[in-house]
Protein backbone atom coordinates (compact mmCIF):
# COMPACT_ATOMS: atom_id res chain seq x y z
CA UNK A 1 0.00 0.00 0.00
CA UNK A 2 0.98 3.69 -0.14
CA UNK A 3 2.23 3.77 3.46
CA UNK A 4 4.56 0.83 2.95
CA UNK A 5 5.76 2.30 -0.34
CA UNK A 6 6.58 5.65 1.30
CA UNK A 7 8.42 4.09 4.22
CA UNK A 8 10.38 1.64 2.06
CA UNK A 9 11.64 4.13 -0.51
CA UNK A 10 12.73 6.59 2.22
CA UNK A 11 14.57 3.82 4.05
CA UNK A 12 16.34 2.76 0.85
CA UNK A 13 17.16 6.25 -0.49
CA UNK A 14 16.93 8.67 2.48
CA UNK A 15 19.29 11.30 1.02
CA UNK A 16 18.17 11.17 -2.61
CA UNK A 17 16.18 14.10 -3.98
CA UNK A 18 12.52 13.12 -4.21
CA UNK A 19 11.00 16.43 -5.35
CA UNK A 20 12.45 19.66 -6.68
CA UNK A 21 10.42 22.73 -7.58
CA UNK A 22 10.11 26.51 -7.52
CA UNK A 23 7.65 27.98 -5.06
CA UNK A 24 6.65 30.47 -7.78
CA UNK A 25 7.67 30.47 -11.46
CA UNK A 26 9.70 33.65 -10.97
CA UNK A 27 11.76 32.31 -8.06
CA UNK A 28 15.46 31.98 -8.81
CA UNK A 29 15.97 29.29 -6.18
CA UNK A 30 14.90 25.66 -6.62
CA UNK A 31 13.70 23.82 -3.50
CA UNK A 32 15.03 20.28 -3.04
CA UNK A 33 13.26 17.72 -0.82
CA UNK A 34 14.90 14.39 0.04
CA UNK A 35 13.01 11.12 0.35
CA UNK A 36 13.50 11.19 4.14
CA UNK A 37 12.07 14.72 4.29
CA UNK A 38 9.12 13.79 2.06
CA UNK A 39 8.41 10.74 4.25
CA UNK A 40 8.37 12.89 7.39
CA UNK A 41 6.01 15.42 5.81
CA UNK A 42 3.70 12.62 4.65
CA UNK A 43 3.71 11.14 8.18
CA UNK A 44 2.92 14.54 9.69
CA UNK A 45 0.22 15.40 7.16
CA UNK A 46 -1.40 11.97 7.48
CA UNK A 47 -1.49 12.27 11.29
CA UNK A 48 -2.97 15.76 11.06
CA UNK A 49 -5.50 14.57 8.50
CA UNK A 50 -6.52 11.74 10.82
CA UNK A 51 -7.24 14.21 13.63
CA UNK A 52 -9.15 16.36 11.13
CA UNK A 53 -11.42 13.37 10.42
CA UNK A 54 -10.37 12.52 6.86
CA UNK A 55 -9.99 8.77 7.37
CA UNK A 56 -12.62 6.68 5.51
CA UNK A 57 -14.00 9.86 3.91
CA UNK A 58 -13.97 11.18 0.36
CA UNK A 59 -11.40 13.98 0.06
CA UNK A 60 -11.23 16.05 -3.13
CA UNK A 61 -7.99 17.50 -4.50
CA UNK A 62 -8.24 20.45 -6.88
CA UNK A 63 -5.19 22.32 -8.10
CA UNK A 64 -2.18 22.46 -10.36
CA UNK A 65 0.76 20.11 -9.88
CA UNK A 66 2.66 21.14 -6.75
CA UNK A 67 4.65 19.62 -3.90
CA UNK A 68 1.72 20.14 -1.54
CA UNK A 69 -0.75 18.53 -3.98
CA UNK A 70 1.50 15.47 -4.28
CA UNK A 71 2.16 15.14 -0.55
CA UNK A 72 -1.55 15.54 0.15
CA UNK A 73 -2.44 12.84 -2.38
CA UNK A 74 0.04 10.35 -0.97
CA UNK A 75 -0.83 11.22 2.66
CA UNK A 76 -4.56 10.81 2.13
CA UNK A 77 -4.06 7.44 0.48
CA UNK A 78 -1.55 6.31 3.10
CA UNK A 79 -3.81 7.17 6.05
CA UNK A 80 -6.97 5.52 4.68
CA UNK A 81 -8.95 8.32 3.03
CA UNK A 82 -10.54 8.13 -0.42
CA UNK A 83 -9.03 10.65 -2.84
CA UNK A 84 -11.14 12.40 -5.46
CA UNK A 85 -8.71 14.19 -7.82
CA UNK A 86 -10.65 16.83 -9.80
CA UNK A 87 -9.69 19.01 -12.75
CA UNK A 88 -9.50 22.56 -11.38
CA UNK A 89 -10.32 23.97 -14.84
CA UNK A 90 -13.78 22.40 -14.96
CA UNK A 91 -16.78 24.76 -14.94
CA UNK A 92 -18.19 25.36 -11.43
CA UNK A 93 -21.36 23.33 -12.13
CA UNK A 94 -19.26 20.31 -13.13
CA UNK A 95 -17.15 20.58 -9.97
CA UNK A 96 -20.29 20.83 -7.86
CA UNK A 97 -21.76 17.80 -9.59
CA UNK A 98 -18.62 15.69 -9.07
CA UNK A 99 -18.16 16.64 -5.40
CA UNK A 100 -21.80 16.07 -4.57
CA UNK A 101 -22.01 12.82 -6.52
CA UNK A 102 -18.88 11.52 -4.76
CA UNK A 103 -20.14 12.73 -1.35
CA UNK A 104 -16.90 14.63 -0.75
CA UNK A 105 -16.49 15.87 2.85
CA UNK A 106 -13.05 17.49 2.68
CA UNK A 107 -11.95 19.78 -0.14
CA UNK A 108 -8.21 20.39 -0.60
CA UNK A 109 -7.67 23.18 -3.11
CA UNK A 110 -4.96 25.39 -4.58
CA UNK A 111 -4.80 29.12 -3.67
CA UNK A 112 -5.06 29.88 -7.42
CA UNK A 113 -8.73 28.79 -7.42
CA UNK A 114 -9.81 30.09 -4.02
CA UNK A 115 -12.35 32.52 -5.52
CA UNK A 116 -13.84 29.70 -7.57
CA UNK A 117 -14.14 27.48 -4.50
CA UNK A 118 -15.66 30.30 -2.45
CA UNK A 119 -18.33 30.86 -5.11
CA UNK A 120 -19.44 27.24 -5.17
CA UNK A 121 -18.88 25.99 -1.61
CA UNK A 122 -22.42 26.74 -0.42
CA UNK A 123 -23.72 24.37 -3.09
CA UNK A 124 -21.63 21.45 -1.87
CA UNK A 125 -24.04 19.20 0.01
CA UNK A 126 -21.50 17.05 1.90
CA UNK A 127 -18.46 19.36 2.28
CA UNK A 128 -17.47 19.94 5.91
CA UNK A 129 -13.98 21.46 5.68
CA UNK A 130 -11.88 23.30 3.12
CA UNK A 131 -8.09 23.02 3.25
CA UNK A 132 -5.99 25.43 1.19
CA UNK A 133 -2.75 24.08 -0.30
CA UNK A 134 -1.00 27.33 0.56
CA UNK A 135 -1.62 30.64 2.32
CA UNK A 136 -5.19 31.89 2.71
CA UNK A 137 -7.02 34.74 4.38
CA UNK A 138 -10.39 33.02 4.06
CA UNK A 139 -12.12 32.50 7.41
CA UNK A 140 -13.84 29.40 6.07
CA UNK A 141 -10.58 27.61 5.17
CA UNK A 142 -7.70 25.89 6.97
CA UNK A 143 -4.14 26.03 5.69
CA UNK A 144 -2.46 22.73 4.85
CA UNK A 145 0.61 23.88 6.76
CA UNK A 146 -1.48 24.10 9.94
CA UNK A 147 -2.59 20.49 9.39
CA UNK A 148 1.06 19.44 8.93
CA UNK A 149 2.23 21.34 12.04
CA UNK A 150 -0.53 19.84 14.16
CA UNK A 151 0.41 16.39 12.87
CA UNK A 152 4.09 16.99 13.60
CA UNK A 153 3.28 17.93 17.21
CA UNK A 154 1.12 14.84 17.62
CA UNK A 155 3.85 12.57 16.22
CA UNK A 156 6.42 14.17 18.53
CA UNK A 157 4.08 13.50 21.46
CA UNK A 158 3.90 9.80 20.57
CA UNK A 159 0.82 9.63 18.33
CA UNK A 160 1.05 6.43 16.24
CA UNK A 161 -2.39 6.57 14.59
CA UNK A 162 -0.76 6.73 11.15
CA UNK A 163 0.88 3.34 11.64
CA UNK A 164 -1.81 1.72 13.76
CA UNK A 165 -4.54 1.76 11.12
CA UNK A 166 -4.69 -1.35 8.96
CA UNK A 167 -5.55 -0.42 5.38
CA UNK A 168 -7.43 -2.82 3.13
CA UNK A 169 -5.54 -2.43 -0.16
CA UNK A 170 -8.44 -3.90 -2.13
CA UNK A 171 -11.15 -1.46 -1.07
CA UNK A 172 -11.99 1.77 -2.92
CA UNK A 173 -9.14 4.26 -2.38
CA UNK A 174 -9.70 6.77 -5.17
CA UNK A 175 -12.52 7.97 -7.42
CA UNK A 176 -11.18 9.32 -10.70
CA UNK A 177 -13.63 11.06 -12.98
CA UNK A 178 -12.85 10.37 -16.63
CA UNK A 179 -12.03 13.31 -18.85
CA UNK A 180 -15.20 12.93 -20.89
CA UNK A 181 -13.88 13.73 -24.39
CA UNK A 182 -17.02 12.13 -25.78
CA UNK A 183 -19.46 13.39 -23.14
CA UNK A 184 -19.93 13.32 -19.39
CA UNK A 185 -17.35 11.35 -17.45
CA UNK A 186 -17.86 8.56 -14.92
CA UNK A 187 -16.35 7.98 -11.48
CA UNK A 188 -13.73 5.22 -11.80
CA UNK A 189 -13.20 3.44 -8.47
CA UNK A 190 -9.57 2.39 -7.97
CA UNK A 191 -8.06 0.51 -5.05
CA UNK A 192 -4.49 0.85 -3.77
CA UNK A 193 -3.88 -2.61 -5.23
CA UNK A 194 -5.02 -1.34 -8.65
CA UNK A 195 -2.60 1.59 -8.57
CA UNK A 196 0.41 -0.01 -6.89
CA UNK A 197 0.24 -3.26 -8.88
CA UNK A 198 -0.14 -1.28 -12.12
CA UNK A 199 3.18 0.42 -11.42
CA UNK A 200 4.92 -2.60 -9.88
CA UNK A 201 4.05 -4.79 -12.86
CA UNK A 202 4.20 -2.02 -15.43
CA UNK A 203 7.60 -0.57 -14.59
CA UNK A 204 9.30 -3.80 -15.65
CA UNK A 205 8.52 -2.66 -19.19
CA UNK A 206 11.12 0.10 -19.10
CA UNK A 207 14.19 1.27 -17.25
CA UNK A 208 13.49 4.46 -15.35
CA UNK A 209 16.39 6.92 -15.29
CA UNK A 210 17.40 9.15 -12.39
CA UNK A 211 15.47 12.34 -13.11
CA UNK A 212 12.17 13.25 -14.71
CA UNK A 213 9.87 16.28 -14.85
CA UNK A 214 6.21 16.47 -13.90
CA UNK A 215 4.31 18.34 -16.62
CA UNK A 216 1.00 16.42 -16.74
CA UNK A 217 -2.33 17.30 -15.07
CA UNK A 218 -2.13 15.72 -11.58
CA UNK A 219 -5.82 14.81 -11.47
CA UNK A 220 -5.41 12.41 -14.40
CA UNK A 221 -4.24 8.83 -13.69
CA UNK A 222 -1.41 9.18 -16.22
CA UNK A 223 0.01 11.95 -14.05
CA UNK A 224 -0.86 10.67 -10.56
CA UNK A 225 -0.06 6.99 -11.15
CA UNK A 226 2.72 6.89 -13.76
CA UNK A 227 4.50 10.23 -13.34
CA UNK A 228 4.09 10.50 -9.56
CA UNK A 229 3.68 7.09 -7.88
CA UNK A 230 5.60 5.07 -10.46
CA UNK A 231 8.64 7.32 -10.06
CA UNK A 232 8.37 8.12 -6.35
CA UNK A 233 8.30 4.40 -5.55
CA UNK A 234 11.58 3.88 -7.42
CA UNK A 235 13.57 6.73 -5.91
CA UNK A 236 13.55 8.96 -8.99
CA UNK A 237 13.93 12.74 -8.70
CA UNK A 238 10.73 14.46 -9.83
CA UNK A 239 11.12 18.11 -10.84
CA UNK A 240 7.67 19.73 -10.72
CA UNK A 241 7.34 22.05 -13.71
CA UNK A 242 5.93 25.53 -13.19
CA UNK A 243 3.79 25.07 -16.32
CA UNK A 244 3.91 24.44 -20.05
CA UNK A 245 5.08 27.98 -20.87
CA UNK A 246 8.22 27.37 -18.80
CA UNK A 247 8.88 23.82 -20.02
CA UNK A 248 11.66 24.39 -22.57
CA UNK A 249 13.64 26.71 -20.30
CA UNK A 250 13.21 24.30 -17.38
CA UNK A 251 14.41 21.39 -19.49
CA UNK A 252 17.61 23.27 -20.37
CA UNK A 253 18.16 24.14 -16.72
CA UNK A 254 17.08 20.90 -15.00
CA UNK A 255 18.53 18.45 -17.56
CA UNK A 256 15.99 15.62 -17.13
CA UNK A 257 17.10 12.17 -18.26
CA UNK A 258 13.59 11.09 -19.25
CA UNK A 259 10.10 12.57 -19.59
CA UNK A 260 6.49 11.36 -19.31
CA UNK A 261 4.45 13.16 -21.98
CA UNK A 262 1.30 13.06 -24.09
CA UNK A 263 1.69 13.10 -27.90
CA UNK A 264 0.82 16.80 -28.22
CA UNK A 265 3.91 17.73 -26.18
CA UNK A 266 6.14 15.41 -28.22
CA UNK A 267 4.75 16.84 -31.46
CA UNK A 268 5.44 20.37 -30.18
CA UNK A 269 9.05 19.48 -29.37
CA UNK A 270 9.42 17.86 -32.80
CA UNK A 271 8.11 20.95 -34.59
CA UNK A 272 10.33 23.22 -32.51
CA UNK A 273 13.41 21.21 -33.54
CA UNK A 274 12.70 21.57 -37.24
CA UNK A 275 11.60 25.20 -37.02
CA UNK A 276 14.89 26.04 -35.32
CA UNK A 277 16.83 24.02 -37.91
CA UNK A 278 15.08 25.75 -40.82
CA UNK A 279 15.69 29.22 -39.39
CA UNK A 280 19.38 28.48 -38.82
CA UNK A 281 19.79 26.90 -42.27
CA UNK A 282 20.84 23.56 -40.81
CA UNK A 283 17.79 21.49 -41.76
CA UNK A 284 19.36 19.84 -44.85
CA UNK A 285 22.54 19.09 -42.91
CA UNK A 286 20.45 17.47 -40.16
CA UNK A 287 18.64 15.26 -42.66
CA UNK A 288 21.95 14.06 -44.09
CA UNK A 289 23.30 13.43 -40.60
CA UNK A 290 20.19 11.38 -39.80
CA UNK A 291 20.82 9.13 -42.79
CA UNK A 292 24.46 8.68 -41.77
CA UNK A 293 23.45 7.99 -38.15
CA UNK A 294 20.85 5.44 -39.26
CA UNK A 295 23.33 3.60 -41.47
CA UNK A 296 25.91 3.46 -38.69
CA UNK A 297 23.41 2.17 -36.14
CA UNK A 298 22.51 -0.70 -38.46
CA UNK A 299 26.11 -1.93 -38.15
CA UNK A 300 26.24 -1.41 -34.39
CA UNK A 301 27.85 2.04 -34.28
CA UNK A 302 25.78 4.65 -32.45
CA UNK A 303 27.10 8.22 -32.79
CA UNK A 304 23.65 9.84 -32.62
CA UNK A 305 24.18 11.75 -29.37
CA UNK A 306 27.43 13.23 -30.69
CA UNK A 307 26.04 14.06 -34.13
CA UNK A 308 22.98 15.76 -32.67
CA UNK A 309 24.53 17.32 -29.60
CA UNK A 310 23.12 20.76 -30.50
CA UNK A 311 19.59 19.35 -30.83
CA UNK A 312 19.80 17.56 -27.49
CA UNK A 313 21.18 20.66 -25.76
CA UNK A 314 17.80 22.34 -26.29
CA UNK A 315 16.36 19.69 -23.93
CA UNK A 316 19.16 19.94 -21.37
CA UNK A 317 21.59 17.59 -23.10
CA UNK A 318 20.86 14.50 -20.96
CA UNK A 319 17.46 13.38 -22.26
CA UNK A 320 17.56 9.66 -23.05
CA UNK A 321 13.95 8.55 -23.15
CA UNK A 322 10.35 9.74 -23.47
CA UNK A 323 7.42 7.60 -22.33
CA UNK A 324 4.41 8.71 -24.35
CA UNK A 325 0.76 7.78 -23.93
CA UNK A 326 -2.77 9.13 -24.21
CA UNK A 327 -3.16 8.97 -28.00
CA UNK A 328 -1.46 7.77 -31.18
CA UNK A 329 1.95 9.19 -32.06
CA UNK A 330 3.21 9.36 -35.64
CA UNK A 331 5.92 6.76 -36.26
CA UNK A 332 7.99 9.32 -38.17
CA UNK A 333 8.29 11.39 -34.99
CA UNK A 334 9.36 8.31 -33.02
CA UNK A 335 11.98 7.45 -35.67
CA UNK A 336 13.28 11.03 -35.77
CA UNK A 337 13.83 11.23 -32.02
CA UNK A 338 15.53 7.83 -32.07
CA UNK A 339 17.89 9.13 -34.77
CA UNK A 340 18.79 11.95 -32.38
CA UNK A 341 19.52 9.44 -29.61
CA UNK A 342 16.25 9.73 -27.65
CA UNK A 343 14.12 6.57 -27.33
CA UNK A 344 10.35 7.11 -27.39
CA UNK A 345 8.35 4.35 -25.75
CA UNK A 346 4.76 4.55 -26.91
CA UNK A 347 2.20 3.05 -24.55
CA UNK A 348 -1.50 2.58 -24.01
CA UNK A 349 -3.61 3.23 -20.97
CA UNK A 350 -7.12 4.02 -19.80
CA UNK A 351 -8.31 5.39 -16.46
CA UNK A 352 -10.26 2.20 -15.72
CA UNK A 353 -6.94 0.28 -15.79
CA UNK A 354 -5.20 2.64 -13.36
CA UNK A 355 -4.14 3.52 -16.24
CA UNK A 356 -1.25 1.55 -17.80
CA UNK A 357 -2.24 -1.41 -20.00
CA UNK A 358 0.84 -1.81 -22.20
CA UNK A 359 4.06 -0.13 -23.29
CA UNK A 360 7.00 -0.70 -25.59
CA UNK A 361 10.25 -1.65 -23.87
CA UNK A 362 13.72 -0.14 -23.93
CA UNK A 363 15.18 -3.16 -25.69
CA UNK A 364 12.08 -4.39 -27.53
CA UNK A 365 9.99 -1.99 -29.59
CA UNK A 366 7.67 -2.54 -32.53
CA UNK A 367 6.75 0.18 -35.00
CA UNK A 368 3.04 1.00 -34.83
CA UNK A 369 2.46 -0.98 -31.63
CA UNK A 370 1.63 0.39 -28.18
CA UNK A 371 3.65 -2.45 -26.69
CA UNK A 372 3.14 -5.64 -24.78
CA UNK A 373 0.72 -5.92 -21.82
CA UNK A 374 2.13 -5.34 -18.34
CA UNK A 375 3.17 -8.39 -16.36
CA UNK A 376 0.30 -10.50 -15.00
CA UNK A 377 -2.33 -8.91 -17.24
CA UNK A 378 -4.54 -10.71 -19.74
CA UNK A 379 -5.62 -9.03 -22.98
CA UNK A 380 -8.06 -10.44 -25.54
CA UNK A 381 -9.80 -9.17 -28.65
CA UNK A 382 -13.59 -9.44 -28.49
CA UNK A 383 -15.27 -10.74 -31.64
CA UNK A 384 -12.33 -10.12 -34.02
CA UNK A 385 -13.17 -9.48 -37.69
CA UNK A 386 -11.43 -10.95 -40.71
CA UNK A 387 -8.40 -8.74 -39.97
CA UNK A 388 -8.19 -9.87 -36.35
CA UNK A 389 -9.51 -6.49 -35.17
CA UNK A 390 -12.06 -6.09 -32.42
CA UNK A 391 -12.62 -4.50 -29.03
CA UNK A 392 -9.63 -4.65 -26.68
CA UNK A 393 -10.52 -6.32 -23.36
CA UNK A 394 -8.33 -6.39 -20.24
CA UNK A 395 -8.24 -8.47 -17.07
CA UNK A 396 -5.79 -8.01 -14.20
CA UNK A 397 -5.12 -6.53 -10.75
CA UNK A 398 -4.91 -3.06 -12.29
CA UNK A 399 -8.51 -3.10 -13.55
CA UNK A 400 -10.95 -0.87 -11.62
CA UNK A 401 -13.47 -1.97 -9.02
CA UNK A 402 -16.23 -0.38 -11.07
CA UNK A 403 -17.99 2.95 -11.60
CA UNK A 404 -19.05 4.83 -8.46
CA UNK A 405 -22.80 4.56 -7.78
CA UNK A 406 -23.31 3.08 -11.24
CA UNK A 407 -23.86 -0.70 -11.08
CA UNK A 408 -25.53 -0.70 -14.49
CA UNK A 409 -22.62 1.11 -16.10
CA UNK A 410 -20.19 -1.25 -14.37
CA UNK A 411 -22.04 -4.36 -15.51
CA UNK A 412 -22.09 -3.06 -19.08
CA UNK A 413 -18.28 -2.98 -19.36
CA UNK A 414 -17.43 -6.33 -17.73
CA UNK A 415 -18.15 -9.67 -19.37
CA UNK A 416 -18.87 -13.02 -17.71
CA UNK A 417 -15.14 -13.88 -17.64
CA UNK A 418 -14.29 -10.70 -15.74
CA UNK A 419 -12.68 -8.90 -18.68
CA UNK A 420 -13.08 -5.12 -18.88
CA UNK A 421 -14.21 -3.90 -22.31
CA UNK A 422 -12.14 -0.79 -23.03
CA UNK A 423 -14.15 0.66 -25.89
CA UNK A 424 -10.93 0.80 -27.92
CA UNK A 425 -10.57 -1.11 -31.17
CA UNK A 426 -7.41 -2.97 -32.08
CA UNK A 427 -5.62 -6.26 -32.63
CA UNK A 428 -2.87 -8.47 -31.19
CA UNK A 429 0.06 -9.87 -33.14
CA UNK A 430 1.41 -13.40 -32.76
CA UNK A 431 3.47 -12.34 -29.71
CA UNK A 432 0.55 -10.63 -27.98
CA UNK A 433 1.62 -7.04 -28.72
CA UNK A 434 -1.22 -4.53 -28.99
CA UNK A 435 -2.04 -2.36 -32.00
CA UNK A 436 -4.70 0.33 -31.59
CA UNK A 437 -7.03 1.01 -34.53
CA UNK A 438 -9.57 3.41 -33.07
CA UNK A 439 -12.20 4.22 -30.52
CA UNK A 440 -15.56 2.45 -30.71
CA UNK A 441 -17.42 5.60 -29.66
CA UNK A 442 -15.84 7.49 -32.57
CA UNK A 443 -16.67 4.81 -35.16
CA UNK A 444 -18.33 5.93 -38.38
CA UNK A 445 -20.94 3.41 -39.55
CA UNK A 446 -21.76 4.11 -43.19
CA UNK A 447 -25.16 3.47 -44.74
CA UNK A 448 -23.69 0.47 -46.60
CA UNK A 449 -22.79 -1.11 -43.26
CA UNK A 450 -19.04 -0.47 -43.54
CA UNK A 451 -17.20 0.63 -40.39
CA UNK A 452 -14.66 3.46 -40.58
CA UNK A 453 -12.31 4.27 -37.70
CA UNK A 454 -11.50 7.97 -37.95
CA UNK A 455 -8.19 7.62 -36.07
CA UNK A 456 -6.80 5.56 -38.97
CA UNK A 457 -7.48 8.37 -41.46
CA UNK A 458 -6.38 11.08 -39.00
CA UNK A 459 -3.07 9.29 -38.58
CA UNK A 460 -2.48 9.49 -42.36
CA UNK A 461 -3.52 13.14 -42.64
CA UNK A 462 -1.41 14.16 -39.62
CA UNK A 463 1.66 13.22 -41.66
CA UNK A 464 0.90 15.88 -44.29
CA UNK A 465 3.18 18.93 -43.88
CA UNK A 466 1.16 21.93 -42.79
CA UNK A 467 -1.40 19.99 -40.74
CA UNK A 468 -1.44 21.19 -37.14
CA UNK A 469 -4.49 19.22 -35.94
CA UNK A 470 -7.11 17.11 -37.68
CA UNK A 471 -10.35 15.35 -36.73
CA UNK A 472 -12.26 13.03 -39.07
CA UNK A 473 -16.00 12.39 -38.67
CA UNK A 474 -19.21 11.67 -40.57
CA UNK A 475 -20.88 14.92 -41.60
CA UNK A 476 -24.08 15.72 -43.40
CA UNK A 477 -24.14 17.95 -46.46
CA UNK A 478 -26.92 20.53 -46.09
CA UNK A 479 -27.23 21.05 -49.83
CA UNK A 480 -27.06 17.45 -50.98
CA UNK A 481 -28.56 15.78 -47.89
CA UNK A 482 -26.02 13.00 -48.00
CA UNK A 483 -23.50 11.47 -45.62
CA UNK A 484 -19.88 12.39 -46.21
CA UNK A 485 -16.59 11.70 -44.42
CA UNK A 486 -15.18 15.04 -43.30
CA UNK A 487 -11.59 15.95 -42.47
CA UNK A 488 -11.59 19.08 -40.34
CA UNK A 489 -8.09 20.58 -40.34
CA UNK A 490 -6.45 23.29 -38.28
CA UNK A 491 -3.55 24.32 -40.56
CA UNK A 492 0.00 25.16 -39.47
CA UNK A 493 0.18 28.63 -41.04
CA UNK A 494 3.91 29.02 -40.41
CA UNK A 495 4.73 25.73 -42.13
CA UNK A 496 2.51 26.54 -45.13
CA UNK A 497 4.10 29.98 -45.50
CA UNK A 498 7.58 28.46 -45.33
CA UNK A 499 6.66 26.11 -48.16
CA UNK A 500 5.26 28.94 -50.25
CA UNK A 501 1.70 27.58 -50.22
CA UNK A 502 -0.85 30.34 -50.80
CA UNK A 503 -3.95 28.32 -51.78
CA UNK A 504 -4.43 26.26 -48.62
CA UNK A 505 -7.58 24.50 -49.73
CA UNK A 506 -6.13 23.44 -53.08
CA UNK A 507 -3.01 22.13 -51.34
CA UNK A 508 -4.91 20.01 -48.80
CA UNK A 509 -7.35 18.81 -51.48
CA UNK A 510 -4.46 17.39 -53.49
CA UNK A 511 -2.75 15.84 -50.45
CA UNK A 512 -5.94 14.13 -49.31
CA UNK A 513 -6.57 12.93 -52.86
CA UNK A 514 -3.25 11.06 -52.57
CA UNK A 515 -4.32 9.59 -49.20
CA UNK A 516 -7.71 8.55 -50.59
CA UNK A 517 -5.96 6.76 -53.48
CA UNK A 518 -4.12 4.41 -51.14
CA UNK A 519 -7.06 3.62 -48.87
CA UNK A 520 -10.22 1.56 -49.38
CA UNK A 521 -12.78 3.59 -51.40
CA UNK A 522 -15.34 3.62 -48.56
CA UNK A 523 -12.77 5.35 -46.31
CA UNK A 524 -12.25 8.23 -48.73
CA UNK A 525 -12.53 11.75 -47.31
CA UNK A 526 -15.25 13.57 -49.24
CA UNK A 527 -15.05 17.02 -47.70
CA UNK A 528 -12.33 19.20 -46.22
CA UNK A 529 -13.21 21.75 -43.55
CA UNK A 530 -10.57 24.32 -42.57
CA UNK A 531 -10.43 25.93 -39.13
CA UNK A 532 -9.06 29.33 -38.16
CA UNK A 533 -8.32 28.28 -34.58
CA UNK A 534 -7.29 25.12 -32.74
CA UNK A 535 -9.84 22.56 -31.57
CA UNK A 536 -11.38 22.87 -28.11
CA UNK A 537 -9.58 20.56 -25.69
CA UNK A 538 -9.81 19.38 -22.11
CA UNK A 539 -6.92 19.93 -19.70
CA UNK A 540 -5.42 16.58 -20.67
CA UNK A 541 -4.99 18.17 -24.12
CA UNK A 542 -7.47 15.83 -25.78
CA UNK A 543 -9.80 17.27 -28.40
CA UNK A 544 -13.45 17.39 -27.33
CA UNK A 545 -14.94 15.55 -30.29
CA UNK A 546 -18.52 15.81 -29.03
CA UNK A 547 -18.36 19.63 -29.20
CA UNK A 548 -17.78 19.75 -32.99
CA UNK A 549 -20.30 21.18 -35.46
CA UNK A 550 -20.51 18.33 -37.98
CA UNK A 551 -22.58 20.05 -40.65
CA UNK A 552 -20.83 20.97 -43.92
CA UNK A 553 -21.42 23.53 -46.72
Amino acid sequence: DFRIMTENVAKKYPDRIAFSFRRTPKDADVVHVTYAQARDRIRNLATGMHELGCRDCQCALLGEASYDWMCSYISLMAMGAVTVPVDKELPPDDIIGILNHSETKFVFYSPSIEEKIDALRDKLTFAEKFICLGATQAEWATELEDVACRGENLVAAGDTSYFDYEIDPNRMASIVFTSGTTGKGKGVMLSQTNIVSDMTQGMYNFRITDKTMFVLPPHHTYGSTVNLIGHFAQGCEIYISSGIRYLLNEMKEQQPTHLILVPLFVETLYKRIWQTAEKSGKADLMRKAMKISGALRKVGIDLSRNLFKDVLSAFGGKLQMVICGGAALNQNIIDTFEAFGVVILNGYGISECAPLVSCNRNEYRKAGSVGCPIIGEQVKIHEPDENGEGEICVKGTNVMLGYYKDPEGTAAVFDEEGFFHTGDWGKLDEEGWIYITGRIKNIIILSNGKNVYPEEIEFEIQGVPGVNEVIVYAGESRSEKREVIVAEIYPDAEELEKRGITDTRAYFTEEIRKINARMAPYKAVGHIKLRSEEFVKNTSRKILRFSLDKTVD
